[in-house]
């Protein structure tokens, strides 16, 4: 069992294989790298999901890409996790709700255009897939197509969960507001709540109450971003109970093979969200107590870094394939093997344009801070610069 109360910990601990430490402002809350690691392990389990899906391997091949990136989609529920810890993780004291929204545009904004336009031309172009309608199109650049399910995978498939996220940033000012109000024992119960919030819409989907299934619905995913946000407050408050590293990623594993135990689609959430809940903050606690963790390591934050812009371009760059490789094309392994390669140094490349091209300078542009006009008689402050991209003190730039 660990603990950790992290506002003794202003600066995070250095070890080998960890980023070196850099300034942060005094009341800045210690960076967490193995959160950035780790995202980079769940955008590369939804990638493995559609390399199954566009049948790149056959026989053998495809039965050993089924078994392993099958339940990829449940990686989409980590990002909901994680974004709940660390919005809460780095919520800024006396913070504007007008002031977080700008952020959150200027983070996730620029790169969902830019792919959204690739996306729109990928359509035009390519002559088996479906061009989208202006209704469908304007709701997928105001991120509000997943709420309704015949639009949710319409332009940039994978955009269907920046509109969930999008529901929960709305959200995020009222429940931060909340956790900061509640002792432990409560944000604990509500972290309990969220759990069975999970559990209970894991089994009415299955035996469809519902006329379409929720596995895209932003409300009935909310429960995974509470609860994250539950884990990140019981960790500021020094409170979090739960098992080490290795032993949180063991259960987060084994509730990964047991989705294909459970109905297709929502009911997954189920099986993963107990292990996910506990590796997200056992990542955060090992990172403030500086005990080992593979996903600090420098190329795997550097890889998490570049994990939105991979999520995001990956499936377009797949889709664009079709044109060479044609659709499901059942390769043998070692054809397969040098395909998904391809494919994915292709998407690996473009997520790092995306990201030192689009997502870097937006934000910086988009949050430079404008200077007020100043008697002459009055000192003349100097302007704040916008903190480099890769240079927050949170592992998911806010």
């Amino acid at each position: 069992m660990t603990t950790a109360t992290p506002r003794a910990l202003r600066t995070p601990p250095t070890r080998t294989g960890a980023q070196p430490s850099r300034p942060s402002p005094p009341d800045a809350l210690p960076a967490l790298p193995s959160l950035t690691g780790l995202r980079w392990m769940a955008a590369l389990l939804v990638f493995g999901l559609h390399v199954q899906n566009f049948g790149y391997f056959g026989g053998t091949g495809g039965r050993l890409v089924t078994w392993g990136f099958g339940a990829g989609a449940t990686g989409v529920s980590f990002f909901f996790v994680l974004s709940g810890f660390v919005l809460t993780w780095s919520a800024r004291p006396r913070d504007r709700a007008l002031a977080f929204w700008r952020r959150r545009i200027a983070r996730i904004y620029p790169v969902h255009l830019v792919t959204l336009a690739v996306a729109f031309v990928l359509a035009c172009m390519l002559t088996h897939q479906t061009r989208p309608t202006p209704k469908q199109a304007l709701a997928n650049a105001l991120l509000l197509h997943s709420w309704w399910r015949p639009w949710w995978q319409t332009l940039n498939p994978v955009s269907w969960s920046l509109a969930c996220e999008a529901f929960f940033y709305a959200a995020f000012p009222l429940l931060v507001l909340l956790l900061r109000r509640l002792g432990a024992r409560a944000t604990a119960a509500l972290g309990v709540l969220s759990l069975t919030a999970v559990a209970a819409l894991s089994w009415t989907d299955a035996h469809h109450w519902w006329t379409e299934s929720i596995y895209s619905f932003p409300a009935a995913r909310l429960p995974e971003f509470v609860l994250g946000a539950v884990t990140a407050r019981l960790v500021l408050l020094g409170r979090w109970r739960g098992p080490g590293l290795e032993a949180s990623l063991a259960l987060a594993i084994l509730g990964y093979f047991l989705v294909p135990q459970v109905t297709p689609g929502y009911s997954a959430t189920v099986c993963t969200i107990a292990g996910f809940a506990l590796l997200i903050p056992a990542a955060a606690v090992a990172d403030l107590q500086g005990l080992p963790s593979l996903w600090r390591r420098r190329r795997m934050v550097r890889l998490g870094e570049l994990s939105f812009a991979f999520y995001m371009v990956h499936l377009l760059v797949l889709r664009a394939a079709t044109n060479l490789l044609g659709t499901k094309p059942h390769y043998g392994v070692l054809e397969g093997l040098g395909a998904t390669t391809a494919v994915f140094a292709v998407s690996l490349a473009l997520s790092w344009v995306l990201y030192e091209g689009v997502e870097c300078p937006a934000r910086q542009l988009l949050l430079r801070r404008r200077r007020r006009p100043t008697p002459q008689s009055q000192p003349q402050p100097q302007p704040q610069p916008v903190p480099a991209c890769r240079e927050a003190p949170a592992p998911a730039r806010d």
